[in-house]
């Protein structure tokens, strides 16, 4: 346990030697807790678990992060794997650091379909705390990336497994929040893993020269010393050389060996002013001959993580390309730590008013999300949004727009404003007409043209790049077709009432048609008639529940249906899809308490005046003791009628979920008969509905269609069972 204590106290002195009067309490309580909690816990390395969140609190201490980020690391894996709740860690540690250890905290305790389906709901949980707490995705990344330097103790397969991950997800989400500190650590340990020959075989080849380059940069690094200092401009330069990954990315991209690969190292000049850099960029170009389309200024145009920095490339003496970059030391610093640096910022009392405005990517990207329901839809979009490079292009008068690589000028339209996207009739690009599909490139000058009366076509959806394009032209044909639906709605609950003998003018009366919208969380009747309209309500349950409200304001005896006594009439023993062996002219009802269905294996219960009850065989409403009142009998399975079956729903609560429940029970054709629901203090939500189904198959089909639903984790059928199937 010495050197766990060891960890604390550097981490602790760490912070001192940065500002020695930060009050280190809440980092020695979050230290005694997690300690506890995850004691006798061991990592696959036979480390004590400590290590890990410790080691994550240290990667966050060398980004400078605040005490409250680095308490919630030590702390974040409390939830996820012990007895620990996040109610203790609100109560014990406040609001604050409960959100950004319940942020970082998988849904590892809910059964999911797929593997995928518990990734993507991990993700989404994290987004919407990202939200509210940028810090989150900091500590995530920190959590990742001690998991990465960790990882040769774990089975090839996980090695595998993490490394693509980290590929496909963590690498370019840092890249996104501008942490290339992270994001190159990340790069190289995920490349050794998931391409291990190629990545030993690289390194091996840059060793071999590395004597070499490296005298080329010393020289090089010389030479633009003499001058800065002759220009009294204090520079601070070094050699960086690249890292493995973007040179074999480099290398399997272009298809070039290694020997063809020349800026293996970069040279970084980092100066005081902005004025210095283009004075140093100056220098530079005068020393060597640029190769013309390989200058960048993101200083006059930053990207959209914060990152600023001239960037050229010269041919130096021996006509080796060299890349070089430029900066001031406040831009150095946002380009290590990206956001982490907004708190660095906040702490020495400088104000950093553009961090929602540099941050644009992230709001468009909560903004799509939340419009994705399936797991694998949801998780290839995030790929493509976090993985593909960005181009900038202008508006005409100078803005700039930052659009994914192979970005249309109707991506270009929906960002500058939805209402210019709708009213789209063309682009031009640097005074030229273009097509639909053509691909912005970095540097355009974009011009949209717009007409009063256009409105978006589906075919735009197959030609935009963008989920936020994509959402906007999917809600306008949703608002658009509103009023068609409306009036179909109408018609198809009009005609289930008829169907069913009643009076329209009776049954579908205002205050009743309203009691419906507010039961299903619907504003208006014009809602409940929209959905009915384009499938997503079912108009045989709405025209049974407007019934009900209809009875319910009659006298009492005309609502009461008494039984029909079969003895006298004519015997139809199919009548109520069930026969009784042996016995003709008796009375059937079926059970309230077990609610059987055809593919149920039933009994006959003789009651004392009111017929047979059929009960499912293994209701624990019948006792084997009244074994003579039992009788044989069977499902008509020529006579095909619907059956009452209880079901619960356990789901996480979120907006909407009764609707898709209702819709995906319309659209599994099984009507609804009843339903209530409530949500609890811990996030989760129970519904109960009463659906009208055919037979066990069709009841199986829609508990699968239920238990497909975005944060549905349980479906139960309800009867008087133990076990409650």
């Amino acid at each position: 346990m010495e050197n766990v204590i060891h960890d604390i106290e550097v981490i602790k002195r760490k912070i001192t030697a940065r500002d020695n009067e930060t009050d280190l309490t809440i980092l020695d309580k979050a230290y005694t807790w997690a300690e506890k909690a995850h004691k006798n816990q061991l990592r696959e390395s036979g480390d004590s678990f400590i290590v890990h969140p410790l080691g994550v609190a240290n990667i966050l201490v060398e980004l400078e992060m605040d005490v409250d980020t680095i308490a919630a690391a030590i702390l974040h894996d409390v939830v996820e794997d012990t007895e620990v709740t996040l109610e203790a860690i609100q109560k014990e540690f406040g609001e604050g650091i409960a959100l950004l250890v319940d942020g970082v905290t998988k849904l590892s305790q809910i059964e999911f379909k797929s593997k995928e389906e518990q990734q993507a709901e991990s993700f989404r949980k994290m987004f919407m705390a990202m939200a509210k707490d940028i810090r989150v995705i900091i500590i995530k990344l920190a959590d990742r990336l001690h998991n990465m330097r960790t990882l040769n103790h774990t089975t090839v397969e996980k090695q595998k497994r993490m490394a693509k991950e980290t590929l496909e997800i963590y690498a370019p989400l840092a890249h996104r929040m501008g942490i290339f500190k992270i994001k190159w650590e990340l790069e190289d340990l995920a490349f050794r893993y998931t391409l291990q020959q190629e990545y030993y075989n690289l390194a091996k080849q840059i060793a071999q020269k590395r004597e070499e380059r490296e005298k080329f940069i010393n020289d090089i690094i010389a030479e633009l010393n003499e001058k800065a200092d002759a220009a009294s401009i204090n520079a601070t330069i070094d050699g960086r050389p690249k890292h493995l990954y973007s040179i074999y990315q480099k290398m399997h991209n272009k298809g070039k060996e290694l020997n063809e690969i020349y800026d293996l190292t970069a040279v970084r000049i980092i100066v005081e002013s902005v004025r210095e850099c283009y004075g140093v960029l100056g220098i530079i170009h005068s020393l060597w001959k640029p190769i013309p389309g390989r200058f960048k200024d993101y200083i006059a145009m930053p990207k959209p993580n914060m990152y600023q920095s001239l960037h050229t490339t010269v041919l130096c003496p021996k006509g080796n390309p060299l890349e070089i970059q430029i900066r001031t030391w406040d831009m150095h610093k946002t380009a290590e730590f990206g956001v982490a640096a907004h708190w660095q910022y906040k702490e020495q009392g400088k104000a950093d008013k553009h961090l929602d405005q540099k941050r644009s990517w992230f709001r468009q990207f909560m903004e799509w999300q939340r419009e994705l329901k399936d797991a694998h839809e949801y998780m290839e979009s995030l790929k493509i949004d976090l993985f593909n490079e960005e181009v900038f292009v202008f508006t005409p008068r100078g803005d700039v727009i930052d659009l994914p690589s192979g970005g249309v000028p109707l991506d270009f339209a929906y960002r500058v404003h939805t209402d210019v996207g709708h009213r789209f009739a063309g682009a031009k690009v640097n005074g030229n007409i273009v097509q639909l599909n053509y691909n912005l490139k970095t540097g355009d000058i974009v011009e949209i043209m717009t007409k009063p009366n256009k409105a978006p076509s589906r075919d735009w959806l197959q030609i935009v790049k963008t989920s936020h394009a994509k959402s906007k032209i999917r809600a306008w044909f949703k608002k658009e077709s509103q009023e068609e639906n409306i009036e179909k709605g109408k018609e198809l609950l009009e005609k289930e009432i008829k169907k069913l003998h009643y009076d329209i003018t009776d049954v579908l009366k205002d205050d009743f048609i309203e009691k419906i919208a507010k039961r299903y969380n619907y504003s208006t009747a014009n809602d409940v008639y929209s959905a009915i309209g384009f499938g997503g309500f079912s108009a045989i349950s709405v025209a049974k529940k407007l019934i009900e409200e209809f009875k319910k304001t009659l006298p009492e005896e005309d609502t009461n249906i008494s039984e029909i006594n079969l003895q006298n009439t004519p015997r139809k023993t199919s009548t109520q899809g069930v026969r009784i062996k042996g016995v003709d002219n008796l009375l059937i009802r079926f059970s309230k308490c077990c609610k059987p269905v055809p593919g149920d294996e039933i009994v006959g219960y003789i009651t004392r005046g009111r017929g047979v009850s059929i009960h499912r065989k293994d209701c624990t409403n019948i006792s084997p003791d009244d074994v003579d009142r039992f009788i044989e009998v069977e499902w008509d399975v020529e006579k095909k009628q619907s059956y009452p079956v209880e079901l619960s729903i356990f789901a996480w609560d979120r907006k909407g979920l009764l609707q898709e429940v209702m819709n995906t029970v319309s659209e599994g054709k099984a009507n609804i008969v009843a339903v209530s629901g409530k949500g609890k203090d811990d996030g989760t939500a129970s519904i109960r509905l009463t659906v009208e189904i055919t037979d066990t198959s069709h009841l199986e089909k829609v508990k699968d269609r239920l238990r497909s639903i975005q944060s549905v984790f349980d479906v139960v059928r309800h009867g008087n069972r133990g076990d409650n199937n």
